[in-house]
C-alpha cells in the first residue's frame, strides 16, 4: 500500500469507528457486530505499525497510554472550576429562589432541575475540536492533568463530532463508575483479597489516581457532561437546555433525564420526582443540581468567591440507622490483608437486617475514631454495602473502648506488615506468611466458589474442618481426599460428604478460565481470566507467557501481566500447576478465539433471567461463552436475546418494551445445536 492509500484508509478507519463508538458508548445503539468492529480496530493497529506516522492524539487508538506516568503534572484553569453550594433542606431551596429573584428583579425565573452525579468533577479542553488536555477540579484554580486516564474512557471523544465546535471548547462534567460495574470490581478485588471501595465514587477518584492508563482502562469508567468552562472563537448557547443539545450534537453524553422549571413549585416538584426514578439510573446520584436556565440571567447574578450564585445543590439525605458496636473483629484474607469489622446489634437499614459492616482499613477506623461500645450510624455505600459513617460521640458514657489493630496476625501470629494500597491510597496491613490458616481456607474458598471452579458444598464450614484436620493443605490436596476422611468430619456423614466428592471430581472437567480464576493471581478476575482463555488455547500457554505476549489478551494491561509473570515464576505454584495436572484436571480451553469465533452464537449478547427448567444459569452462561457468545447482567439495545425461566422479572419486561427477542431453554438449546 502506498503512503497515499495508506493515509485515505486511515482517515476512513478512524472516522467509521469514532461514528461505532458514539452510538455504542453514547447512545448505547451499537451499529455492527463486535466481530466487525474489532476487525476494523485491528486493521487500524495494523496500518499504524506499517506507517507509524499516521497515527494522531486523537486516534481511536491512542485510548490507552503506552508507559505509565511518575506524577501527574499540575493543569491551571483557564476558568475557575467552582463547587456549589448545598442544602438538604427544601425551605433553604425557597430561600435560594427567593434570594435569586432578589438579585433579578421583576424578571421571569426559569430554572433547570439535573441529577446530581455523585463522581469526580473533571475538565476537558479541545482546540479545533481535539481533546488535547483533561484536569480534575483540584483546588478549583489547580488540578491534576489526567488526560491518559480520561482518554481511556470510551465515551469521552477524543475528536469532536460536527463541524460546530470553536477553536476553544472546555467542557466540564463529572467521571463516575456505574452501580453494576463498582458490585463488579469491589467481588472482584475481594475475591483477590483487596481491600474493598467505599462506594462509586471513591472507586471512580481511586480509578483516576492510578499512574498506569491501563488499569483505568479496565475499569467501568463513564462520563456526563453538563458546562463549559473556557470558550473561544463562538458564543456559547443562550440557555442551559439549549447548551446539553449542543454538547450532545459535538458527540459528549450528557444526563439523560432533566426537569424544566417554570415556577417553585414545578421545582419541588421535579426534586421529588427525581428522588423517585433516580435509583434507576446506572450511576450514583446523591442530589438534584438547580440551576437558571438562562446563561445572561446566570452572568448577572455572578458568583461568591467559591460559588455561584445562580445554581445550588439539593442533596438527598441517605437512609442511615443507629445501632449498637458490640465488637471490632479482623478478617484475614487470602492474600493475607487484615480487615477490620464491625460487629453490630442487629437493625433495619434499606429493607435488611444488618448485624456486620466494613470498616475498611487500620487508617478509616483511627480517622473516625469509632471505638467498641459506641452507638454509631450506619448506611449502605452506594445502597449496596454497609459501612459505618460515624460514631455518635455524644452517646458516650466513657466504657468505650479505642480498638488497637494487631502487630501480629490474629490467626497464626506472624508480625504483620504494611503496604500501599496497590495505588488506590491507604495502607494494607498484611500477614506475610503464605502458610497461614486463614489464607489457606480463602484460597480453598476461593477455589471452590461459583465463580471459579463451582464446587458444591465447599463453603467455609467444611473448609474450616479440612484446613484444621491438615486433610487439606492446599487445593490439589482436595483430589486426593478419600470418602472416609470427609465423612469422619463433624456434621458431615456418608451422603453430604459423597455429594461433595461428586462436586470435587466434577470440577476436574471445568473450563480453563475457571481454573485461571480459582488459583488467585492478583489481579485476575474472572473477567481477565475469561479474556486469557480466548487468547490462548491452554494452560501451558499462560504460563510460559511473556509479560509482552500476554498483554496481547484483551484487557490485559502490563500490571495485570507482570503480576501473572510474578506468580507463574514463584516455584510453589509451578508445583501445584504440576499437581493439579496429575489430578487430571482440564487445562484446555474450550473459549480459544479459533473455536469460539466459529461457535452458532458467536457476536450474540444474552441476558438471562428467570429459573431455568434443567440448568443454572452458571451452566448456560458457560455454555453460551463456550459457543462463541457474551452474556450481559443488565437488557439494553445491545442485547440480542433474553433468555427467560420460570419467575423472570423486571428484566423480562424491559425487553419486551425494547423489542428484544425472548427466549425459553428449549428454543436456547435449539440455538446451540441441540433439539
Amino acid at each position: 500500500m502506498t503512503p497515499e492509500k495508506a493515509r485515505k484508509r486511515h482517515e476512513e478507519l478512524a472516522a467509521k469507528i469514532r461514528e461505532y463508538d458514539y452510538a455504542y458508548y453514547v447512545l448505547a445503539k451499537p451499529l455492527i457486530s463486535d466481530r466487525e468492529y474489532d476487525s476494523l480496530y485491528h486493521e487500524l493497529l495494523d496500518l499504524e505499525k506499517e506507517f507509524p506516522e499516521l497515527i494522531t492524539p486523537d486516534s481511536p487508538t491512542q485510548r490507552v497510554g503506552g508507559q505509565p506516568l511518575s506524577e501527574f503534572k499540575p493543569y491551571h484553569h483557564a476558568i475557575p472550576m467552582m463547587s456549589l453550594d448545598n442544602t438538604y433542606s427544601q425551605e433553604e431551596v425557597r430561600e435560594f429562589v427567593n434570594r435569586v429573584q432578589r438579585l433579578l428583579p421583576g424578571e421571569k425565573l426559569v430554572w433547570l432541575l439535573e441529577p446530581k452525579i455523585d463522581g469526580v468533577a473533571v475538565n476537558l479542553r479541545y482546540e479545533h475540536g481535539i481533546l488535547v488536555a483533561g484536569a480534575t477540579r483540584g483546588d478549583g484554580v489547580t488540578g491534576d492533568d489526567i488526560t491518559a486516564n480520561l482518554k481511556t474512557i470510551r465515551s469521552v471523544p477524543l475528536r469532536l463530532a460536527g463541524h460546530s465546535a470553536p477553536p476553544v471548547l472546555e467542557v466540564r462534567g463529572e467521571v463516575y463508575m456505574t452501580k453494576a460495574g463498582f458490585q463488579k470490581l469491589n467481588a472482584e478485588r475481594a475475591a483477590q483479597g483487596e481491600e474493598l471501595f467505599a462506594n462509586p465514587r471513591n472507586a471512580a477518584a481511586g480509578s483516576l489516581k492510578q499512574l498506569d492508563p491501563r488499569i483505568v482502562a479496565s475499569r467501568p469508567l463513564d462520563i456526563l457532561l453538563y458546562g463549559i468552562g473556557q470558550i473561544q472563537g463562538a458564543p456559547p448557547p443562550s440557555t442551559q437546555l439549549d447548551l446539553l443539545e449542543w454538547l450532545r450534537k459535538l458527540g459528549l453524553k450528557t444526563p439523560e433525564r432533566t426537569w424544566l422549571c417554570k415556577s417553585l413549585e414545578e421545582l419541588i416538584n421535579a426534586i421529588a420526582e427525581l428522588d423517585k426514578v433516580r435509583r434507576d439510573f446506572p450511576y450514583e446520584t446523591d442530589g438534584a443540581v438547580i440551576k437558571l436556565n438562562s446563561i445572561a440571567q446566570r452572568e448577572r447574578c455572578g458568583a461568591t468567591a467559591k460559588a455561584p450564585r445562580w445554581a445550588i445543590a439539593y442533596k438527598y439525605a441517605p437512609e442511615q440507622a443507629e445501632t449498637l458496636l458490640k465488637d471490632i473483629t479482623i478478617q484475614v484474607g487470602r492474600t493475607g490483608a487484615l480487615t477490620p469489622v464491625a460487629e453490630l446489634e442487629p437493625v433495619l437499614l434499606a429493607g435488611t437486617t444488618v448485624s456486620r459492616a466494613t470498616l475498611h482499613n487500620e487508617e478509616d477506623l483511627r480517622r473516625k475514631d469509632i471505638r467498641i461500645g459506641d452507638r454509631v450510624i450506619i448506611e449502605k455505600a452506594g445502597e449496596i454495602i454497609p459501612i459505618v459513617v460515624r460514631a455518635v460521640t455524644e452517646k458516650r458514657t466513657g466504657h468505650e473502648k479505642p480498638f488497637r489493630f494487631p502487630s501480629r496476625c490474629p490467626e497464626c501470629g506472624t508480625s504483620v506488615t504494611r503496604d500501599t494500597a496497590d495505588g488506590e491510597g491507604g495502607v494494607i496491613v498484611r500477614c506475610p506468611n503464605y502458610d497461614c490458616p486463614a489464607q489457606i481456607r480463602g484460597r480453598i474458598e476461593h477455589w471452590c466458589s461459583r465463580g471459579a471452579m463451582d464446587i458444591e458444598g465447599g463453603g467455609e464450614v467444611l473448609v474450616a474442618q479440612l484446613v484444621k484436620t491438615g486433610l487439606v493443605h492446599d487445593v490439589s490436596d482436595l483430589y486426593q481426599l478419600k470418602l472416609e476422611q470427609v465423612a469422619s468430619l463433624e456434621r458431615m456423614g456418608e451422603k453430604s460428604a459423597k455429594n461433595f466428592l461428586d462436586a470435587v471430581e466434577a470440577s476436574r472437567k471445568r473450563d480453563l478460565w475457571r481454573l485461571i480464576h480459582g488459583l488467585g493471581i492478583l489481579h485476575v478476575g474472572a473477567g481477565v481470566a475469561k479474556n486469557l482463555a480466548r487468547h490462548f488455547p491452554n494452560l501451558d500457554a499462560i504460563m510460559n507467557a511473556s509479560v509482552e505476549e500476554l498483554m496481547k489478551a484483551e484487557d490485559v494491561g502490563e500490571v495485570i501481566a507482570q503480576s501473572i509473570v510474578q506468580w507463574t515464576s514463584q516455584d510453589r505454584n509451578r508445583n501445584l500447576i504440576e499437581r493439579l495436572r496429575k489430578a487430571g484436571l482440564n487445562f484446555e480451553s474450550s473459549m480459544h478465539h479459533s473455536a469460539a469465533a466459529a461457535g452458532p452464537l458467536a457476536g450474540k449478547t444474552f441476558v438471562l433471567t428467570g429459573t431455568l427448567p434443567s440448568m443454572s444459569r452458571e451452566e448456560a452462561t458457560a455454555k453460551i461463552e463456550a459457543l462463541g457468545g457474551r452474556v450481559s447482567t443488565s437488557v439494553s439495545k445491545k442485547t440480542d436475546f433474553v433468555l427467560a425461566g420460570e419467575e423472570a422479572g423486571s428484566k423480562l419486561e424491559k425487553a419486551r418494551k425494547l423489542g428484544i427477542p425472548v427466549i425459553d431453554e428449549a428454543e436456547f438449546l435449539r440455538m446451540c445445536g441441540k433439539s
